[in-house]
């Protein structure tokens, strides 16, 4: 398998060739995507800078689909090189991107991640099921056969097993691949069975679910401030703040790093990012930064990015996925349906 420092060599060729045909405009790697998936990247950016020859990256976190609305908008320098995504790029995104000129795209899978729903410590424990949850943030409730405005405000309307306590839950917005992940594994997962005709993932706008933008540092200090509120975020924020919020069971497992990796946590996803190919050669130091991400120091089993609260994949499913990076496959739309 190749390491992140043979990628180095033949990345750093790729930079001399670059220059030598003066393509090379800029010399700062940019990184674009997930709010979830920031903090992991943030701690390989800042090691590259520290430990590379290379510029230390620029990167922003502009949620799921607004990095990959970014990455797609063509092959260019005015473009990122690189964008993060909290669930898989979806079809229709990878034909805009064709469509647009990015048409050699690398994927890297590099860990799990469970999407919570905490409250402050100051509250009694709080289990929850989808089906609660759902009730709790979509915009219509079925109701004598039809679908009804949800009449919901607190959520011991729902369950009388469920806290006297007003619906806040402060989420993210639709940009994010958060709210995708929470839409599709908590909404639409369990809608039918609930009673909606087909699955329905329609979020309420009167103020019950408050949109809460793409810093889910926010979502946590806003939990601190305010104990009725629920927030949804990423299993890493909540491991980075033990101390003043918990989260929630859902249908009675909790978010552990255990039940995320092993799927018996009923709200997990995988975490990716996605690299413009055409762009190595271009601007230096992309081969070295994606072989230092998809490395064993960052996500093996015992990688530097545990610490900040990544779930590490099964050690034969991260080998195969590096194993893809390193030799750069391309991917294709029929991987994504």
């Amino acid at each position: 398998m190749q390491t992140w420092k043979t990628t180095a060599i033949a990345a750093a060729t790729a930079v001399t060739l670059g220059a030598a045909t003066g393509a090379q405009a800029r010399d700062q790697i940019r990184i674009v995507g997930s709010s979830t998936v920031y903090p992991f990247a943030s701690y390989v950016v800042e090691e590259f800078g520290a430990t590379t020859e290379y510029p230390t990256p620029v990167i922003e976190s502009t949620g799921s689909g607004g990095g990959i609305r970014l990455f797609c908008e063509g092959v260019g320098l005015s473009t990122p090189d690189i964008t993060n995504a909290s669930r898989r790029m979806k079809p229709s995104e990878f034909d805009r991107c064709q469509d647009n000129g990015v048409e050699d795209i690398t994927e890297a899978m590099i860990g799990s991640d469970g999407i919570v729903l905490a409250q402050s410590v100051d509250n009694e424990p709080l289990a929850l099921t989808r089906e609660q949850v759902l009730l709790a943030v979509a915009a219509k409730v079925p109701q004598d056969g039809e679908l009804v405005d949800n009449p919901y405000t607190n959520w011991n309307e729902i369950d009388s097993s469920l806290p006297d306590r007003e619906i806040e839950i402060l989420g993210p917005p639709t940009t994010s691949g958060t709210r995708d992940a929470f839409e599709e594994l908590v909404m639409e997962a369990v809608s039918e069975e609930v009673g909606y005709p087909k699955e329905y993932s329609t979020v309420r706008s009167d103020g019950a679910y408050v949109d809460s933008g793409e810093n889910d540092n926010l979502i946590v200090q806003r939990i601190r401030e305010n104990k009725e509120a629920v927030g949804v975020f990423g299993y890493s924020f909540l491991e980075e703040n033990t101390d003043t919020i918990q989260a929630a069971s859902i249908d009675g497992v909790e978010p552990t790093p255990e039940n995320i990796s092993e799927g018996e946590y009923p709200v997990a996803r995988s975490l990716w990012f996605y690299v413009k190919k055409d762009h190595e050669g271009q601007v230096p130091g992309i081969g070295e930064y994606v072989g230092l991400f998809m490395d064993d120091l960052m996500i093996g089993s015992d990688g530097l990015l545990r610490d900040v609260g990544l779930i590490t994949l099964p050690d034969d499913v991260r080998a195969e996925w590096q194993q893809r990076v390193a030799d750069r496959v391309e991917l294709q739309r029929s991987d994504l349906e």
